[in-house]
């Protein structure tokens, strides 16, 4: 087997408008063998991946987010109310009618 067939990687790519790309690449060892043992250790191993792969995303992104907010506050632009996102995070919002 060569280098590559013993080789697997995880990787994630972000990319938005106006924005920078950023993209988190891990390479991992594949299982020697389909054995309990091997396949253990192999997800073990891409267990660690991708926490550290989120570390790493939320790292880049919340960075992003203090960017834009900073430029919010900076171009005197209308803000976001942090506290009333923060408390309707993932929530489907209905504005009231005046």
């Amino acid at each position: 087997m060569s280098q590559d067939e013993n080789t697997l990687n995880l990787s994630a790519t972000y990319s938005c408008p106006g924005s920078e790309p950023f993209t988190f690449s891990r390479s991992l060892p594949a299982p020697a063998s389909t054995s309990v043992a091997d396949r253990t250790k192999y997800l073990s191993s891409l267990r660690e991946a991708v926490a550290s792969a989120q570390d790493q995303i939320n790292k880049e992104l919340t960075e992003r987010m203090e960017e834009d907010n900073a430029r919010a506050a900076n171009g005197g632009a209308k803000g976001v109310d942090e506290v009333k996102e923060e408390e309707n995070y993932g929530e489907e919002i209905q504005e009231d009618e005046d």
